[in-house]
Parts: structure tokens; sequence; C-alpha cells
């Protein structure tokens, strides 16, 4: 069973300079370790609600990635996960409803102080960062997630995930049937695009394709396809406002 967004996942050239910036911007940072089978480190930027932001950078070009590649046409966001209290089932459930999806595999990570985590995937063959991969957690998730949840910034949740795609049939039914639950329809006209809206646990997952031929969302798709296009973080402010681009690593990010 889908029981919320775990973590989004945020591609950086090098991770340093993007913990800084992160810093900068208010959020509490906190070093990860290090994944051996993807040459990669990340730091994490954890939640009141217990979802978190993965910056990740990849330091062994020569264990390919599909993340790393993203930077290419820009990094940033790039893909999220869903955690689940049963992975298989919602392996089958995600075949059932036409995704190419792997079989459950183990991973690893090792903290800084050098404990072992480990976890187990499943990761969709294709649609990745349209489709989310899926965790389960073997040793316990509060040792994967950082226990320091407070920001300057007062940011406590992510509030909404939104994916930009070219068409939202395919997709659109996808989720309706694995997440058992009709959406909301939305309009976003600062986009110039509507969409579909589904709760994920305490978030809203907001699928949307643009109205025109021109816009944010018709330029996204154009210069980076159908892909992870923003979030939205909850936060005790009253007023929103957006994130610079530039301390973000690229990503549309906003407070509020």
């Amino acid at each position: 069973m889908i029981t919320g967004i775990d973590h989004i996942v945020v591609v950086v050239p090098q991770l340093e300079p993007a913990k800084s910036s992160y810093t900068r911007l208010g959020f509490t940072v906190v070093a990860g370790g290090s994944h051996p089978a993807y040459g990669s480190r990340n730091a994490l930027v954890a939640f009141a609600d217990r979802s978190y932001i993965e910056l990740i950078a990849f330091e062994n070009p020569a264990l390919k990635h599909p993340w790393a590649e993203k930077l290419t046409t820009g990094g940033g966001l790039i893909d999220f996960c869903l955690r689940t209290s049963d992975l298989r089932a919602d392996v089958q459930a995600f075949r059932g409803a036409g995704i190419d999806i792997s079989d459950p595999t183990p991973l690893t990570r090792t903290r800084p102080d050098g404990y072992l985590l480990k976890w187990v995937l499943a990761i969709p063959a294709r649609d990745c960062g349209i489709v989310p991969f899926l965790i389960e957690d073997e040793t316990p998730r509060d040792e994967r997630v950082p226990r320091q949840s407070e920001h300057r910034n007062g940011v406590l949740a992510i509030a909404a995930l939104t994916v930009a795609l070219d068409s939202l049939d395919r997709i659109g039914a996808f989720y309706s049937r694995v997440l058992t639950a009709e959406p909301n329809r939305i309009d976003r006209p600062d986009l110039e695009a509507s969409g579909l809206s589904f709760s994920v646990g305490s978030s809203a997952l907001e699928l949307v394709a643009s109205n025109r031929d021109q816009g944010p969302v018709a330029d996204w798709i154009r210069s980076r396809g159908s892909s992870p296009f923003a979030a939205r973080f909850k936060s005790a402010s009253a007023t929103p406002f957006a994130l610079e681009p530039s301390l973000t690593a690229g990503a549309q990010f906003s407070i509020g």
C-alpha cells in the first residue's frame, strides 16, 4: 500500500556547493552518505512529516546512472519516490496498470557515522520521473531519514509535487488505478495548464499538461520532456514565495 511521498530527488554537479546553497535558503542539510553501487554521495533535507529532499552528486562517471545523465539537460528536480508498506503488492499493482517496473532490489547507503542502511527498491524501466520508484525499508526508516527536521525558513512538509506531462491520458489513468482514487480536476492559469491532483499521504501529486503551444509547461516539455516540474513546501508562513533557482540547483521550489 502506498503511504506517501518518501522523498524527491535533486541531482547536482557537486554536493558541497549544493549543501551550502540550501543552507543559505534556510534549510537544515544533513550529510547522507555514499552509495557504493552508484558512485554517488548525498545529503538530505528532512521535514516534520518525515518526507525529505535528496541532494545527490555522482563522483564516478564510469558508473552510469540515469540521474547523472539528467545533468546534461539542466539537472535539478528529476525524480521522486513513494514509500510503501507492501512493496511486492505495489509492484504487482504497477504492472497490472501497465507499468514495466523492476523486481524489488536491495540497496544500501553507508552514513558518515558508519551505520549501514538497507532498503529495497523497485524502479520503473521507462517513464522515470513521471512514474515514481518505490521503497521499503529493511533497517528502521528513522535511521534513513534524518531526525533534524526544523528549518530556519519554517518548512514543515512537501505540500505538492507537480509533474509536467505531454498528455494526461495514460499516466493519469495509471495513477487513478494504483492509488485507487479519483483525482480532483485542477486549473493552473499561472502555468497555462490544467490537470489532475491526487492525494498521496499528506501531500498532493499534481499532473499537468499545457493548454497552449506556448507557456511554462509547454516550454518545459519541449526542452526536458515529461518530467517533474516543481514542488511546493508547506510552512507556517502565510505569504508564498519562490526560492531562487540559482540556489536550488535549478529546481523550481516555492514555500507557502
